[in-house]
């Protein structure tokens, strides 16, 4: 079984439905509230999980009712917990959700005790990173734990997938540590320094941050599917065709899909496209939780689009 470790992070989040965003003052209906657990990281980890991987979590929680919500998720969902820590010194990450009425979003985070994570921090999960297949990490956390996350993933031998999400400015320290680097194409621009809607082609952007010392960049385009530039390999994976209800959970599908892949031997544009199937799968379902996908449902999703393209 693919040992798949994820250093990230955990919030309850959210969510709630509205035909109308509203502006400042102004109080409007929604629909369809829901609370539940969130996080790049935690998320990552539960579909890791429900993909058939041995996954455990690195991260932070607060001593509160919220971190509650945690455990009984990584009971449910057989996410190894041991190196998870919990703080009295910050609350457990949170983030409110609202959703429109054509399953756009925007979000609003306080991460909490998932901000206390440090090389350090990281480095007391050593003994489980050393064991790994697969080393995850997002950037919910702090640049210097996901830089360490992949410091010690790529020392111990293990694949490292960077999901900069969201994105910020970044060392270029740390490309040299990452074999996978998993943007979208506004996390790519914000990397390279530029605006979220820069006009600048994509693939120009992708080569330049290859240059950076990225192994292979993965550009997630929706449903234009998926840009793969490595050494070896320069195209575009296409994504499945769904019908859209909620985007909020598509990335990290995309990334517990990829990872969970990579991680079985398949070949790189095959795992590519697990993860675009997975992100796909994500988008028919409210909430991100619920939209991730087990193995029988993925499998049957890429069955029914391979038969009726």
């Amino acid at each position: 079984m693919t040992q798949i470790t994820v250093v990230g992070s955990f919030a309850v989040g959210l969510t709630i439905r509205t035909e109308t965003m509203p502006i400042f003052g102004q109080t409007v209906l929604g629909s369809d509230f829901d609370f539940g657990p969130g996080g790049k990281g935690s998320n990552q980890a539960v579909g890791v999980a429900r993909l058939g991987a041995n996954s455990a979590l690195v991260t932070c929680l607060g001593h509160d009712e919220l971190a509650g919500v945690a455990d009984k998720l990584y009971a449910d969902e057989g996410v190894d917990g041991r190196c998870i820590e919990r703080t009295d010194a910050r609350a457990t990450g949170a983030g409110m959700i609202i959703l429109n009425a054509a399953g756009e979003n925007f979000i609003i985070l306080d991460m909490g005790a998932n901000e206390l994570m440090d090389a350090a921090f990281v480095d007391r999960a050593g003994d489980r990173i050393a064991q790994s297949d697969i080393v995850m990490a997002v950037l919910e956390i702090p640049v210097p734990a996901a830089h360490r996350a992949m410091e010690l993933g790529k020392a111990a031998g293990a694949r490292t997938i960077l999901n900069p999400a969201p994105a910020t400015a970044l060392p270029d320290t740390i490309f040299a540590h990452v074999d996978y680097l998993t943007p979208n194409e506004s996390e790519l621009r914000i990397l390279m320094g530029l605006g979220a809607d820069d006009p600048t082609g994509t693939r120009d952007l992708a080569v330049q941050l290859r240059q950076r010392g990225v192994g292979t960049v993965i550009v997630t385009m929706g449903d234009k599917g998926a840009l793969v530039l490595a050494d070896d390999q320069d195209l575009i994976v296409p994504t499945p065709q769904v019908d859209v209800v909620d985007t909020t959970g598509a990335g990290d599908a995309f990334n517990a899909g990829f990872a969970a892949a990579i991680g079985e031997g398949r070949p790189l544009a095959d795992a590519v496209a697990f993860g675009t199937a997975a992100g796909a799968h994500a988008c028919t379902r409210l909430g991100v939780i619920p939209s991730l996908a087990t193995r029988a449902e993925l499998e049957t999703l890429i069955e029914d689009r391979s038969s009726n393209p």
